[in-house]
């Protein structure tokens, strides 16, 4: 996170919406690896405990990339940061219904990270436009 965060921005529902995602999507990859990191019985890993680190490391980004555009004071570049969460949004997305698919109790969890996504979609169209 950037040091000198004005105190504005954690007042902003984006960013908090941002922060639930993260803590979210944490717990939600720490029990799938729980499931997904045992050897097959042909012995190959399980291809989607890669995607559980991605929707970490996707929602990690997504905080940092809105304090950026917030203090930005260029708009084409404020445009870049604002295309950046939309990016990893969508991302996120495809990974969570990827994971939907794996052979893990965890998957269960999912449609509540999807659905806090949607949420968030929406707080990014508004929050977008006011900048």
């Amino acid at each position: 996170m950037i040091p000198n965060m004005p105190s504005h921005l954690s007042h902003l529902p984006i960013y908090q919406k941002a922060m639930d995602i993260i803590v979210l999507s944490r717990s939600i990859s720490t029990y799938l690896n729980q499931d997904l990191a045992y050897l097959q019985p042909d012995g190959k890993e399980d291809i989607n405990i890669y995607f559980s680190g991605d929707i970490v490391q996707q929602s990690t980004s997504l905080a940092p990339e809105i304090e950026k555009a917030e203090l930005e004071k260029y708009s084409d570049k404020k445009h870049k940061h604002i295309a950046s969460v939309k990016r990893l949004t969508n991302l996120l997305y495809k990974n969570c219904c990827r994971l939907e698919k794996s052979n893990s109790n965890g998957k269960d969890y999912l449609p509540i990270l999807r659905n806090e996504l949607k949420k968030f979609r929406k707080l990014q169209h508004t929050w977008s436009l006011t900048l």
